[in-house]
């Protein structure tokens, strides 16, 4: 996700300037996130609480709370799933100075050239490396969490991921190698997920300590991660190239879905998770009540009105020319 963002950015920029962009980066990120931990997010807070005993009241009691404005577990203030949103936001504005000067005709130029060199296969292994740095370097000394303060592993590959999309987005040549070479990119990354498997996934024998464990995991870690993101856009490119009506209605849902989706599924799951039915059909349940609930409120109420849309970080509606 932050790798595709980073080829968004790459693609918006194309189209505006640094300033609209950073305006409108503003409105679709950091609008929809504040009105979900204000608005959306405390429900999942007070059903958490509810389930384990810690308030009995109606959510109408418990709501103040989350204007005293305390961080989440002491309080009820918390952007839960929407750490990525946090990240993303912080990342585009680091990285506006970049943007800024890959703006200039022949730096912007340049990073064609530079992009397209790394295109090739080796090229593309070499960028490995960071990420296996990252690894050896500050895995265990900030474990990941999503508090963005202090969580410098994954800020720091996050931030990389947002980059090398926005570096290599526009270069044609990166997208032919993936597709090209999509298979071996695949077959490595799923060598390696079965090494992490039987090593350290499958009975959670994570290195605790600076030694060989912890460098073969960062090894094993780093390739399986950048491979199966170069795989993955490889068979994109290869097999979904394309559009039709329910992609561009997907495209356009996805972000209000994704907003919604968690704490739908907390406050249908703290009631459906008590039926006294067999956990195959109360997940069926709970999924059919989510989805429909997403797809109600999408269609009939998020994307009709401009309040809802800017809230849930839809771009305007486009006016209809008179035919």
């Amino acid at each position: 996700m932050f790798f595709i963002s980073g080829v968004g950015i790459h693609f918006s920029l194309k189209k505006r300037s640094v300033v609209l962009f950073a305006g409108e980066r503003f409105v679709r990120l950091f609008i929809p996130l504040v009105f979900a931990m204000l608005f959306t997010i405390p429900l999942q807070v007070y059903f958490e609480k509810l389930q384990e005993g810690k308030i009995t009241g109606s959510y109408a009691d418990f709501y103040p709370s989350v204007w005293t404005f305390i961080p989440y577990p002491e309080g009820s203030l918390t952007w839960s799933h929407m750490w990525f949103v946090v990240y993303l936001f912080v990342f585009t504005f680091l990285l506006l100075p970049v943007f800024g000067i890959f703006k200039i005709k022949m730096l912007a130029a340049l990073k064609i050239k530079i992009a397209n060199v790394l295109a090739h296969p080796i090229a593309l292994l070499i960028l490995v490396l960071p990420y296996t740095y990252y690894f050896f370097s500050l895995y265990l000394k900030y474990p990941e969490q999503g508090s963005l303060v202090d969580d410098w592993f994954v800020f720091i590959f996050s931030i990389t991921l947002v980059f090398y999309g926005y570096f290599l987005g526009g270069s044609d040549q990166f997208w032919n190698a993936c597709e090209k070479y999509r298979n071996y990119f695949l077959a490595i990354a799923a060598v390696c997920i079965a090494a992490l498997f039987y090593k350290f996934w499958w009975n959670n024998n994570m290195p605790k300590e600076q030694n060989s464990n912890l460098y073969l995991l960062g090894i094993l870690n780093s390739i399986h991660i950048w491979l199966l993101i170069l795989a993955i856009l490889g068979f994109a490119k290869k097999y979904l190239n394309f559009t039709n009506r329910f992609l561009k209605y997907a495209n356009q849902a996805v972000y209000p879905f994704y907003i919604l989706h968690q704490t739908l599924i907390v406050c249908f799951g703290f009631y459906i998770v008590q039926w006294p039915l067999p956990i195959f059909v109360k997940l069926l349940i709970l999924i059919v009540c989510c989805f429909a609930t997403l797809v109600l409120l999408y269609n009939y109420v998020i994307k009709n009105f401009v309040v809802t849309r800017i809230l849930y970080g839809l771009k305007p509606k486009k006016k209809k020319k008179d035919e």
